[in-house]
């Protein structure tokens, strides 16, 4: 008796120390995540590092970190600093008038007549829309200016959730491996399970970082050429755009070059509209169409369609964080869902 309350308390207070912990680390929880995130990626290398380099398992681990940062952590800050910049500079164009969002669908209007056809349909006032479209450009881009600012303000938070993302990716590349058997025997769900659950997150983290970042820098990339060779305003920022909106499968760049595309087609560069129309259907989509499947879809084995809604979930949830987030919880809920059918609820 006395033996199962002692069991009990120490369960109740074992639960109430583990979520305090949690809770004292939900500051830094982005850190965290990236942290592990990077870990994974870069755990091969550093098993590579380790084994050319002997017992020396600091200097493996420093030399790895050397190169994710090479490789990911720099590039990603210097793009998403690009951004900002371009970003800024795009909101002043507007706000001074250089660049008028209501001529643009005016143009739009006059070169396809269809549209106020089918805005009458519905009951539609095109000067609303001419209205809310001025004012949705405006507003989206002061909003990026004033995140710049609030970045600048915040510059210390950053580096400080830098430096904490980086710190600990040292010790997780070092220590990981002893971490992960540590977790699985400690937690009760059946050392079996658990390899599979960690195998999971590993394959799923590796291939949807990898195969998004790839799939985003080929397409922010090829979509940026192309609008500096059309001679279209502001390609660089354009460029980066796309890098950000190809993290949602399928649609992503077309978001940018397809409307660009019909406003050239409004405006009379019809040449220009065609290449455009081509060229983004064909070679950026030809990269999401191929590396995607390849990179994301067939390393996570999850369908096409499940990686399409998850990510777009994520995202809408966890912000930037999410195209991992959502793909991860969405494999991890077929694992389980998987374990639950083969050891539960099969036929005897």
């Amino acid at each position: 008796m006395r033996e199962s309350l002692e069991k009990r308390s120490f369960l109740i207070t074992l639960a109430f120390v583990s979520i305090a912990f949690v809770w004292v680390l939900i500051p830094f929880w982005g850190a965290i995540f990236w942290a592990c995130v990077v870990a994974v990626i870069f755990y091969p290398v550093y098993q590579k590092l380790l084994s050319k380099l002997g017992d020396k398992p600091n200097r493996a681990a420093l030399a790895t970190l050397f190169i994710a940062l090479i490789i990911v952590i720099i590039p990603s800050l210097a793009i998403a600093y690009t951004f900002i910049q371009e970003g800024v500079a795009f909101y002043q164009q507007l706000d001074s008038g250089n660049i008028n969002a209501g001529k643009l669908f005016n143009d739009v209007q006059t070169a396809f007549p269809i549209v106020n056809t089918v805005l009458e349909r519905f009951g539609i006032d095109a000067s609303v829309v001419r209205q809310n479209i001025s004012a949705t450009a405006i507003s989206g881009s002061k909003f990026l200016a004033e995140e710049a600012f609030t970045v600048g303000q915040n510059t210390f938070a950053f580096l400080l959730s830098l430096a904490l993302m980086i710190y600990l990716t040292f010790f997780l590349l070092r220590d990981g491996h002893r971490l992960t058997n540590l977790l699985i025997k400690a937690l009760p769900l059946g050392d079996e399970r658990e390899h599979k659950l960690f195998s999971k997150f590993v394959e799923v983290a590796r291939a949807t970082v990898k195969g998004n970042l790839v799939v985003a820098f080929v397409q922010g990339a090829l979509g940026g050429i192309i609008f500096q060779l059309l001679g279209i305003p502001g390609a660089l920022l354009w460029g980066v755009i796309m890098a950000f909106l190809s993290l949602i499968p399928a649609v992503g760049a077309s978001l940018v070059w397809l409307p660009v595309s019909v406003y050239l087609y409004a405006t009379g560069s019809w040449i220009e509209a065609t290449i455009l129309v081509a060229y983004g259907a064909i070679i950026i989509g030809l990269a999401d169409n191929v590396l995607r499947p390849i990179l994301v879809g067939r390393d996570t084995k999850l369908p096409d369609y499940l990686v399409l809604f998850s990510t777009l979930g994520g995202l809408s949830i966890f912000g930037i964080t999410g195209f991992v987030l959502g793909p991860l919880i969405a494999a991890l809920f077929l694992v389980f869902w998987n374990i639950f059918i083969v050891e539960f609820n099969s036929d005897d």
